[in-house]
């Protein structure tokens, strides 16, 4: 097995325990890569001594800390492209709309506001950078959740809703997936409306949500389908300009 093969079979490792969820036996990550239990506690013995998967219990491998530290290195340089990419678009978006444009990531259950390009005019929607909104209600931290694997939403639906009112949130999040934006009023500050669209990685993966948002009594049925148009586009512009650093 020569050197590029011999990482493969270690990233192999690496993702099969990332999307296990949980920990596993030498085995079952042999039987999973498809290669011999020998080669496997090989691989796994040399990740362990660097620290990117560790023993969990008896006979269990986990994924290791240094492999997070990766994670949230890699998370934070994403966010400086990300800022980078968006501020301008962002401004663009709120000369379109004359409304605050807002830009949240998720973090664990939460939504959280990493950059905002507040509207010019005197009544305006204001939210400073560090906010953190929750995930099942307003548009922002909806479309952060309707985007992302099942996996996340199961986990996430167990957190902050109660199984009777689950299928309704489930609904709506397929919807939002379906229509590519989700439009809010009054949900988080009972005198604002907010659209928001995903950004997305090449992958597809949601990376974050960017969202226009006022005072309710501003918005007319004529500018709803507006805005939203000039959301989702400003989100797919983003979502491009990320495409082509990748």
């Amino acid at each position: 097995m020569n050197g590029t093969q011999t990482l493969g079979r270690a990233i192999d490792i690496l993702f099969v325990l990332a999307e296990s969820g949980s920990t596993l036996t030498v085995s079952e990550i042999a039987e999973k890569v498809g290669i011999p239990d020998s080669t496997a506690y090989r691989f796994i013995q040399t990740l362990i001594k660097n620290g990117f998967v560790e023993r969990k219990g008896r006979s269990q491998i986990g994924l290791g800390l240094r492999i997070f530290d990766l994670a949230r290195s890699l998370s934070q340089q994403i966010e400086k492209e990300l800022l980078v990419i968006a501020r301008p678009v962002m401004e663009e978006l709120t000369a379109l709309t004359n409304e605050t444009s807002v830009l949240f990531v998720r973090s664990g259950s939460k939504a959280i506001c990493i950059e905002n390009v507040t509207s010019p005019r005197l009544i305006r929607f204001q939210i400073e950078n560090g906010r953190v909104l929750p995930l099942n209600s307003g548009a922002s931290g909806k479309t952060l959740l309707a985007f992302e694997n099942d996996k996340v939403i199961e986990e996430m639906c167990k957190l902050f809703v109660e199984e009777a009112t689950k299928p309704l949130l489930l609904e709506q999040l397929v919807s939002i997936r379906k229509a590519g934006y989700c439009y809010t009023l009054g949900e988080v500050d009972t005198d604002a409306f907010a659209i928001a669209a995903p950004i997305l990685d090449p992958q597809q993966r949601i990376v974050a949500s960017l969202s226009a948002t006022g005072p309710i009594h501003r918005l007319s049925e004529k500018e709803i389908p507006v805005y939203i148009e000039h959301v989702k586009a400003a989100a797919s512009q983003i979502s491009c300009k990320l495409g082509a650093l990748a």
